[in-house]
């Protein structure tokens, strides 16, 4: 880590911000004042060539929308993004274009995300026909097939469609879609959540894989911490749209000091049956509040167990608690 955090970022995202503007209840008059929806409010962090940064959370913390938005497939309302020392959101759409050469992403569903009147040497092969039209036909089919070949597809399976593979075919057909074009970063959401567990492996293995033979910094985003633990350099901890604590992989995972992700990690199931029956469960009291309606102050103050009256005032930003870990609490 040392060595990455000497080079200059790949990207970095500031105060990143993304609200959206919802009805107050499905039976609200149209001319009623709308309510922000604040998906994402306020997060920050920086990716290094060559990195693994996972991103984790409950469902609705905002993982997701953050990653579209860091690729303007849902824009921003506030904030910057960093590529390479260029500021995309003052950019137009031609440099966007330009950029989505270098990031690509690979989706949850993997069959959903391929579109199933294409064969698959079509679909692995439409960025090279987007981004390099000066390639001749031979020439993308000579790429398709060496990227086949690279995610452990035959090339007998070149004029198949997507209904004729498994659910990890299909996310490795994804996958060489996405590394087609040999871009610096790969943004994975949640890649191996639909899949069987022997089939999550064989791809993470696959990512970590290509990741070393080609260079590549990663943003995963995931539910299960087991999974980002084996392929992750950094962990972003996500709440409520805002971050938690980020931190190298080992100091999280050996000591976390936001409550929230101590909670999180207490759930990862341990294999040995002794140890599971000792270890205490963190369980959070209450429901996750409504991202239209959020708590004053620190957004995980209301299920906290450490919490106090003063977290109800100033919202807590990333802060330094050792040389290795930033949370954003003040009893951290």
């Amino acid at each position: 880590m040392a060595e990455i955090k000497k080079r200059e970022p790949l990207l970095s995202v500031r105060n990143m911000k993304v609200h959206f503007q919802v009805s107050a209840g499905d039976k609200a008059w149209p001319w009623a004042p709308k309510k922000t929806l604040k998906a994402v409010d306020g997060v920050s962090f920086d990716l290094y060539p060559g990195e693994t940064l996972g991103v984790v959370g409950e469902s609705g913390c905002g993982k997701s929308t953050l990653s579209r938005a860091i690729l303007n497939l849902i824009p921003a309302t506030d904030g910057e993004i960093v590529w390479m020392g260029k500021d995309l959101r003052q950019g137009t759409e031609k440099d966007w274009h330009a950029v989505r050469r270098d990031i690509q992403m690979i989706f949850q569903d993997p069959l959903a995300s391929l579109n199933p009147r294409m064969t698959i040497a079509q679909i692995i092969g439409e960025p090279l026909r987007v981004h390099r039209p000066e390639l001749s036909e031979a020439d993308v089919m000579k790429r398709v097939r060496s990227m086949m070949a690279k995610v452990g597809l035959r090339e007998q399976m070149i004029n198949r469609y997507p209904h004729e593979f498994s659910g990890g075919q299909c996310q490795r057909i994804g996958i060489a879609r996405a590394l087609i074009l040999e871009p610096k970063l790969i943004i994975c959401d949640e890649p191996v959540s639909a899949l069987d567990v022997s089939i999550q492996a064989q791809i993470i293995n696959l990512l970590k894989e290509l990741q070393r033979e080609m260079g590549l910094a990663l943003i995963f985003i995931a539910h299960d911490l087991a999974v980002v633990k084996h392929i992750s350099d950094r962990v972003l901890v996500m709440y409520l749209g805002r971050e938690m604590e980020l931190a190298e992989k080992q100091a999280l995972y050996e000591m976390p000091t936001h409550p929230y992700t101590r909670a999180l990690l207490s759930a990862i199931p341990i294999p040995d049956p002794a140890l599971e029956r000792q270890k205490e469960i963190q369980i959070l009291q209450g429901d996750l509040p409504s991202p239209i309606n959020p708590p004053s102050g620190c957004v995980f103050r209301t299920r906290c167990p450490l919490a106090i009256e003063a977290c109800g005032g100033e919202v807590p930003k990333l802060r330094p608690i050792t040389d290795r870990t930033r949370a954003a609490c003040i009893r951290a």
